[in-house]
């Protein structure tokens, strides 16, 4: 009988905790600006890296020298070209309508569009505005015109090529529905990743000439890289560097974000309205601030699909595990190796734990001002807490801005990039914690404009990272040597390598 009255109250007691949400939600969101949920703390991972963690901590208390982090590029004599070797001109003809459709997020269709705006050069036809398709990942269906400013890019272009806004009554019928339902002739199905301008001309130019129009979806990675004329390189570059402006809004969002970054109050005190809408009046100030970018990519995909241990011991496992299952079926090749393996490999996202030990490191220290670039970081607040142990000034689009200020960004996650991406372009330092489309746009970016871009060494840091014996000075020593060469030189592109992301030789000129 008591041991059927202790199930009844362990029965009773998990179902009030199923439903404690529901009436006490407070208990399971942010406390405030830099305290994690209550329920986020019970279940907080234990830092993997402890010893460091520690020994930075105590670094950052201590008077001792550290290297100047914030040190600019040397000039390498490289400059942006994106001049063509004649002087733009409009064919007198076109060839008829192109019309691109783009899936991916905001920097994979940034480099859609960049294409597209080339194939249209190479067919000498005319580009419609490139429609979005709705990403499944991000369930955002902003437009074109939603992120970009359409007439800025049309008026840049406007020598180059003819681009109309939308198409003619005549080609109306031309919709992503109307390709939904069938096979059609006016659609391109079948463009193989890296095509040569040659397959376009013998693939899609018949079908401009035989009906005006030509629909290519999907439009993804569709144009090679390699053996294409000068002017075309550099027709893509210009777009993605000049043509390519953000909305107004977006812009006015990011220069308000980026002054109070620049310009913090002098007294730090509890976020609340008064500072969220305090104007920064810089000519009383003593001069701009210096701030970090950083894109922490570190999300329950990534964490998943890498196969990695992060820390959060069997629970974390299992739940990862099952993720994996339902959205990849088993198709993940890491999970064919050991965590040991994985990170010998330089194949594990960094954690917020160890990016802040790789900055640490570098010379950056409590003062520095950083700025959190992210979509929803896996394990939230909890997993943020060393990284903001290290780092108590960091910030972000909610901590920066007010409801009202992120009203026509709110739960667009373009929008949301984009605003992103833009505080990054204008920020001293750009760090992303592992590779991808933000990653490698930003790089490319950058490095068109000569800023500093710290690419952390996976494969080092991974060896590093399983050292369990290793001393702070040994680790530091390590990641500072190991990170001389990646804080945004020049690299050359090699063959079949983004020009987006290594805009040297083909967009920048030398001497």
């Amino acid at each position: 009988m008591k041991q059927s009255h202790r199930n009844r109250g362990g029965a009773l007691a998990g179902a009030f905790v199923l439903i404690l949400p529901v009436f006490f939600p407070n208990l399971f969101t942010p406390l405030s600006h830099a305290s994690p949920s209550l329920l986020s703390e019970w279940n907080a991972p234990k830092p993997l890296h402890l010893g460091l963690l520690n020994s930075a901590l105590q670094q950052q208390d201590s008077q001792e020298k550290r290297s100047d982090p914030w040190s600019p590029l040397p000039d390498e004599g490289w400059k942006p070209c994106l001049d063509s070797s004649y002087a733009p001109s409009l064919p007198t003809n076109s060839q008829g309508y192109l019309q691109v459709f783009l899936d991916g997020g905001l920097n994979q269709q940034r480099m859609g569009i960049c294409d597209a705006v080339a194939v249209a050069k190479i067919l000498n036809a005319t580009l419609v505005i490139p429609y979005f398709e709705m990403n499944l990942v991000w369930q955002d269906s902003s437009s074109f015109g939603d992120i970009f400013d359409v007439d800025h890019f049309i008026d840049v272009l406007k020598d180059d090529i003819s681009i109309v806004k939308e198409l003619p009554e005549d080609f109306s019928w031309s919709t992503r529905s109307y390709y939904a339902t069938r096979i059609r002739a006016t659609r391109i199905k079948n463009a193989p990743v890296h095509a040569s301008a040659n397959w376009y001309h013998e693939n899609v130019l018949p079908i401009l000439e035989s009906y005006g129009i030509a629909a290519i979806a999907p439009f993804s990675h569709r144009l090679a890289f390699d053996n294409l004329p000068m002017d075309i390189q550099r027709l893509r570059c210009k777009v993605n560097f000049k043509a390519l402006s953000f909305v107004p809004h977006i812009r006015a969002l990011g220069d308000a974000l980026i002054s109070r970054l620049r310009y913090p109050p002098d007294q730090r005190e509890a976020l609340g309205t008064s500072y969220l809408k305090e104007v920064t009046d810089a000519a009383d100030r003593q001069g701009p601030g210096k701030f970090v970018v950083l894109h922490l990519r570190f999300d329950k995909d990534m964490a998943a699909h890498s196969a990695c241990d992060f820390g959060g011991g069997k629970a974390e496992e299992l739940a990862l595990a099952k993720y994996r299952q339902v959205m990849w079926q088993g198709r993940v090749l890491n999970s064919k190796f050991t965590n040991e393996e994985l990170r010998n490999q330089g194949r594990c996202p960094l954690t917020p734990e160890e990016i802040g030990l790789l900055l640490a490191a570098l010379g950056f220290d409590s003062n520095t001002r950083l700025y959190l670039a992210s979509h929803k970081v896996y394990g939230g607040e909890a997993r943020l807490s060393a990284l903001r142990k290290l780092f108590p000034l960091m910030e972000n689009k909610k901590s920066l801005a007010s409801a009202e200020e992120r009203a026509q960004i709110s739960g667009k996650a373009s929008l949301l990039a984009a605003v992103d991406y833009y505080v990054g372009m204008h920020s001293d330092i750009f760090v992303s914690a592992s590779p991808g489309n933000m990653h490698n746009a930003m790089v490319g970016h950058r490095t068109f404009e000569n800023l500093k871009t710290i690419r952390p060494n996976m494969g080092l840091l991974g060896q590093l990272f399983l050292n369990k014996s290793m001393s702070w000075s040994e680790f530091q020593q390590a990641l500072v040597e190991g990170h001389q060469s990646r804080q945004g030189q020049i690299r050359i592109r090699n063959p079949e390598q983004s020009i987006y992301t290594y805009p040297a030789p083909d967009c920048m000129c030398h001497g």
